[in-house]
Order: C-alpha cells, then sequence, then structure tokens
C-alpha cells in the first residue's frame, strides 16, 4: 500500500520543483513570428559603467536578440522580453530611433549613419559608432528582427520597442506626431498631371553662409557615387557633398521619393505657367554675383551669367511651357 503521507511529501515536492523550474526561466520558448530582448540580471562581469547596451558581459540588456525556439538560460539570471517582429507595409517608411551610442554632432539634428546602418546587429552598431537618437537611415518595406531595447522604431500605425521610462510613450508619440503632420510615413508622389514641383527644406547639416538664403545645389552628378544623393533620398551623401540646412535651390520634379522627413520637408507649389506671347525673364536671389554682361547696347538694366545673383541673360523658357522654377522667397 502507498503511504498517503508519503504521496503528498512528494506531490509537494514535485509541485516545488515545478514551481521553482518556473520561477528559475531557465527554459524559455520564442514564437517564430517574434523575438526576445534578452537582459541580465546580474553578472560577474559586473553593470554597465555607461551606455544602456552591455557589450562585454556585464548585467544589462544584451545586443543579440534571440529567434523562434526555445533557449535554454542558467537559473535566476536572465530576463527575456518578447517582442513582435518589425513590419513596415508596403510603400511605408519607418523610422528609427536609437537609444545607445555616441552623441551627435554641434551641428546635428540626426544621428549619421555614414559608417553604421546596420540595425539588426546592435553590436556592430555600437562598435562602429553609431550615434544615438533619431537617425538619417529610414527603413523600407520588410520585416526585421530588431533589438527593441536599443532601438525605437516608429511607423504609421505602431511603435515598436520596450518602454523603459515612464515618460518614453510621450517622447515617441510626440515623433509620431510630428512625422505624420509632415507626411513622413508615406514616400512623396509628384505626378505629371498635377502640375506641381517639391521645394525642398533641409532640417540637418551645416548652416547656410550669412550671404545666402537658399542653399545651391550639390550632388547632382549620378557619375558621382560618393555625392549623388539621388534627390535627398540618401541623406550621408548630401552631406558628403557639402549640402547645407534651409531650402533648397533643387527641387523635385515627376516622381516618388522615400524621403526621410525628420531630414527634410517637401512643400508642394504649382509650376510656373508662360502664356503664349510672353517670355519670362529670370531674377535670382541666390548664386555668386558676377559682373554685367549685358553689353553698351543695352540701357535697360543689368544682366548677369547664367547662375548667378540677379538678372538673367536667359529667358527662362518658351511660350505655353511649364517650367521647373523655384518661386521668390517672400
Amino acid at each position: 500500500m502507498f503511504d498517503p503521507v508519503m504521496l503528498g511529501s512528494a506531490a509537494v515536492l514535485v509541485l516545488f520543483v515545478f514551481v521553482l523550474f518556473v520561477a528559475s526561466r531557465c527554459v524559455r520558448y520564442v514564437g517564430n513570428n517574434r523575438v526576445a530582448v534578452v537582459e541580465k540580471l546580474w553578472s560577474g562581469a559586473g553593470s554597465i559603467t555607461d551606455g544602456l547596451i552591455a557589450l562585454r558581459g556585464e548585467a544589462g540588456f544584451q545586443p543579440e536578440v534571440l529567434r523562434g525556439g526555445y533557449h535554454f538560460f542558467f537559473p535566476f539570471q536572465y530576463r527575456v522580453h518578447s517582442q513582435s517582429l518589425v513590419t513596415i507595409p508596403q510603400g511605408q517608411i519607418g523610422y528609427v530611433f536609437a537609444r545607445d551610442g555616441a552623441p551627435l554632432g554641434p551641428t546635428q539634428t540626426l544621428a549619421s549613419n555614414a559608417r553604421t546602418a546596420d540595425f539588426l546587429d546592435v553590436r556592430a552598431f555600437l562598435s562602429g559608432g553609431g550615434q544615438k537618437g533619431p537617425q538619417r537611415t529610414i527603413l523600407r518595406e520588410g520585416t526585421y528582427a530588431i533589438n527593441t531595447a536599443q532601438f525605437v522604431i516608429i511607423t504609421r500605425d505602431r511603435i515598436h520597442g520596450l518602454m523603459l521610462n515612464a515618460n518614453d510613450g510621450d517622447l515617441f508619440d510626440q515623433m509620431q506626431t510630428l512625422i505624420a503632420a509632415r507626411g513622413g510615413f508615406e514616400s512623396v508622389v509628384i505626378k505629371d498631371s498635377a502640375d506641381q514641383i517639391g521645394i525642398v527644406t533641409v532640417h540637418d547639416g551645416p548652416a547656410l553662409n550669412a550671404d545666402h538664403i537658399i542653399a545651391p545645389e550639390v550632388g547632382t552628378d549620378q557619375a558621382d557615387a560618393t555625392t549623388f544623393h539621388n534627390s535627398f533620398q540618401d541623406p550621408e551623401k548630401f552631406i558628403t557633398a557639402g549640402g547645407r540646412r534651409g531650402r533648397q535651390l533643387q527641387v523635385l520634379v515627376e516622381g516618388s521619393y522615400y524621403i526621410n522627413r525628420l531630414f527634410a520637408t517637401v512643400e508642394m507649389v504649382a509650376k510656373t505657367v508662360i502664356e503664349v506671347g510672353h517670355v519670362g525673364v529670370v531674377i535670382s536671389y541666390t548664386g555668386n554675383d558676377t559682373a554685367d554682361t549685358s553689353g553698351d547696347d543695352y540701357r535697360h538694366g543689368e544682366l548677369v551669367a547664367r547662375g548667378s545673383r540677379g538678372c538673367g541673360a536667359h529667358r527662362c523658357c518658351r511660350a505655353n511651357m511649364r517650367s521647373t522654377l523655384m518661386p521668390a522667397r517672400s
């Protein structure tokens, strides 16, 4: 016969071991449609001395994420935060905010990704000098396994990230609202039938010189792969080409453009239409100062070379043609 006391004791022991096993969190399952951010609660390497991510085995958030399947841990040492994969729908844009990294420079609004833009590898990002804060590089459509302790991804419909502080939600909600107000979660689409152009204002990089009100064109040579920014779609190449913040001389014409709206905003304006029987004379408010090219026989003012500041020597376009001229700044 079975001893009830022995059976009860065994049941209590089994229950205790089971509770201890669950509490130890030494075995965790991660779904195939999710990732897990690992937080080490204690470590022989001590605590992090600076930053957020533990790159040398210290206690804290670890740089690598876990993918689908069962994972085994030392008991009572780890906490696992299960997160959904980051999905950017087709035709939309995702914005990246880095919590850890090098500080921004004095002329920067957004973090540079010139040396590292790999948001899937936190260790490489931080070791390569990645900067904290909103990033210049955006995410296009697709699914990404991202460490959301280090990177917060802002999309039109959702904010992907571990909320580490009480005010984190408000901060990223404000960023989401700002981007949405600029139409930043979709591409800029300019149709030929609309007869419009896009006027671009850049919000990052060195400031304009005191004698300029419009930033000159840079990085428009497609043959130069290091500086061709493809109509402001590559902020790093724009900065490398010597681009400056402020309203830009280069405009956007018909096409689709995936532009980081924290980096540059776009204002749609109507094209200039010159009626039949008329010509257009260009007066430029930007460019270099040059000598008068009108000649001794011209008595109606001064004319300057094309691309210079002043009254242009060339008519802008033929009658009844639409021109992609930037309107004068009021």
